[in-house]
């Protein structure tokens, strides 16, 4: 790692996981407790299994989806894989969002980037852990960028920073 390079680990969400654990919990109980023959449990756990492989896949991304300061550039990595680059320059404002659009973001709670160039999307979403860490290095790399982001929440719910 260089010295002016800052990774931001990308947040992971319970809830995201939840969602994509569920049927990999519900479904071996249920063909558990239903009444039927061997015949017929064995075929129904044998495709469940087949199909979990993707998703071992997605949480593997989910934990290695990182976010790279450098210079005047983000880097978006998601696994080895260089996803995205965006000049800080391009970045016009910085806001919450939950939008629940495909992006390299492990976690519904997101940073919307709203940039300059015309692209595919006028913005990138991204949800780094420290993210008030995140947004003061956007800033000291762009001081023009305007941060529309509410300060951190307090509640019951908030397990170890965890979020939707």
């Amino acid at each position: 790692m260089k010295k002016s390079e800052k990774v931001f680990q990308s947040r992971i969400s319970v809830l995201l996981l939840g969602i994509m654990l569920a049927p990999f919990i519900v479904v071996p109980i249920v063909a558990m407790t239903t009444p039927m023959n061997r015949n017929e449990t064995i075929p129904v756990l044998l495709i469940l299994l087949i199909v979990s492989a993707p998703l071992v896949f997605a949480i593997v991304l989910m934990y290695r989806t990182f976010y790279t300061i450098e210079g005047s550039k983000l880097h978006v990595n998601v696994w080895m894989i260089p996803f995205e680059s965006i000049e800080i320059s391009d970045i016009i404002s910085v806001e919450r969002s939950y939008n629940p659009l495909s992006s390299p973001a492990s976690s519904l709670r997101r940073l919307r980037l709203n940039l300059r160039k015309k692209r595919m999307f006028p913005f990138a979403l991204v949800s780094p852990v420290r993210e008030e860490e995140f947004i003061a290095e956007l800033k000291a790399a762009n001081s023009n960028i305007e941060v529309r982001v509410p300060p951190p929440t307090k509640g019951w719910w908030r397990i170890q920073d965890w979020d939707i």
